[in-house]
């Protein structure tokens, strides 16, 4: 009798999702946010400790998410080849390590590199939770994953409340070389949980798939060169920059057609002209990111510069923002009405960033509280709507990478961010800067309102999720 109950509980657990996955998971998934929440209220003053203008100090925004951008669809293509044990171990490992370098950084440009470092070491904890998700989903047959979903976005949006308060606080006590502080136990016990719980992939598998790799260099290395060409030029747009431009354009049009005859490609372009729904949800990840980076790093620096507060005050005015993000992402986390959430959600995001035009050096802290608040509903229903879309829209067999590239997209987003907000606070992080961030917030939003709205497949992928939930 005790044996047959051993073995009817050993078989529930194995259809029912790994509970151990849950926490690497996590842990893994929130080292980029931690990343770019607590960087946001940090720029000012490391402005001030290495005497360089806002226009310079967007680089630690720009070089963090260039890294992303390339390193998120490598890392997702290699967890879906190899799995993602060994692609987050490493990964993980340089957090720390990166962490380590941007302490003790002698000058402006060794924390960019640490920085890009950074941003390579956080490439891997969201492919590696959408690989386990899904594969967790085949092993035990059940087609459940929106309440981890659900766990991994609230997670997320977690982490956002406190990277602006916590670096505030640090940098008040320690300085700003504090920030890099918390990398260092998160990426051991990164490395630690993910030593112990994530799934070995057998050597005799393992092997078999080494044989069919071939990893794109060509591709990569031209992806690589037409972002950083690009980012070169949008971080000070003129004729004497236009150089960048062209090789930008030259080394984009050489990358789409050698992807094109390329039979492992880097990016599968041929997937995007035969998935137009999971393009149109790449589209809507890039312009939901564009605005919201421009938010999330231009504001905290009006509100230090243009509205004159601490930076402390100012990490803790961006805590409405995720609060409300977090308690959004609750309420709508399992609900299959992803069109919906997608429509609500840009629509709150046009009339907050409206907002950013009545602003002024004696705004009230009240009204500043009521536009971080209203931006905190977008923030959690886009970022979970495009989310639970990649995984309905993109090839089971392709998730990791899918799931990747939807980062690329938000971190290209948050480039664009980062470039346009270096352009609009050249002469200062002042109310008309903020002003003009607030327009070009505006004509974003109303493009991804009308791309939301024309996109039908999204009723589809509703059915989809309501059929599974």
């Amino acid at each position: 009798m005790f044996y047959a109950g051993n073995k009817k509980n050993e078989a529930a657990s194995n259809n029912h999702f790994n509970q151990k996955l849950i926490l690497p998971m996590i842990l893994g998934s929130i080292l980029n946010p931690i990343n770019s929440s607590i960087m946001s209220v940090a720029l000012i003053p490391i402005g001030q400790a290495f005497d360089v203008p806002p226009s310079q100090t967007a680089w630690l925004v720009s070089a963090l998410y260039l890294a992303t951008a390339i390193g998120q669809p490598v890392v997702g293509k290699l967890i879906d080849l190899f799995g993602p044990r060994l692609l987050f171990l490493i990964a993980t490992s340089l957090v720390g390590i990166s962490s380590f370098i941007a302490i003790f950084a002698p000058s402006f440009w060794w924390l960019v590199v640490a920085r890009i470092l950074l941003g390579l070491g956080t490439c891997a904890g969201y492919p590696a939770s959408m690989y386990l998700i899904r594969s967790e989903a085949e092993r035990t047959g059940e087609e459940s994953p929106s309440s981890i979903l659900a766990t991994l976005g609230i997670a997320n949006q977690t982490i956002a409340v406190i990277g602006p308060a916590l670096g505030g606080v640090l940098i008040g006590t320690g300085g700003w070389q504090s920030i890099f502080i918390v990398n260092i136990p998160l990426s051991l016990a990164c490395i630690l949980l993910g030593y112990f719980r994530f799934p070995k992939v057998s050597s005799k598998a393992a092997g078999e798939e080494k044989k069919l790799l071939s990893i794109d260099f060509t591709g990569i290395i031209l992806f690589g060169i037409t972002l950083t060409t690009l980012l070169l030029f949008l971080m000070n747009p003129g004729l004497s920059k236009s150089a960048f431009l062209l090789v930008a354009v030259i080394a984009g049009g050489i990358f789409v057609i050698a992807e094109l005859k390329m039979k492992n490609p880097f990016i599968d372009i041929r997937v995007f002209s035969g998935n137009i729904p999971l393009v149109l949800t790449y589209a809507r990840g890039l312009l939901s990111g564009l605005v919201a980076y421009s938010f999330i790093y231009g504001f905290p620096q009006w509100l230090e510069d243009g509205r004159g507060l601490s930076a402390s005050i100012g990490g803790l005015l961006m805590l409405p923002m995720s609060l409300t993000a977090i308690i959004v992402t609750q309420v709508t986390g399992k609900s299959p009405a992803i069109r919906l959430k997608l429509i609500a959600g840009s629509i709150v995001q046009f009339i907050a960033v409206t907002l950013l035009l009545f602003t002024h050096h004696t705004t009230s802290v009240v009204f500043i509280a009521i536009i971080v608040l209203l931006l905190g509903i977008p923030q959690g229903l886009l970022n979970l709507g495009n989310q639970n879309a990649v995984y309905y829209q993109a090839n089971r067999r392709q998730i990791g990478a899918s799931a990747g590239l939807l980062r690329t997209f938000m971190y290209l987003g948050a480039i664009l961010a980062s470039a346009a907000n270096g352009l609009f606070l050249k002469s200062g992080a002042n109310t008309p800067g903020i002003h003009h961030i607030g327009l070009f917030c505006g004509g974003v939003t109303l493009v991804l309102i009308l791309i939301t709205l024309l996109d039908r497949s999204l009723n589809l992928v509703s059915h989809q999720a309501e059929a599974k939930s």
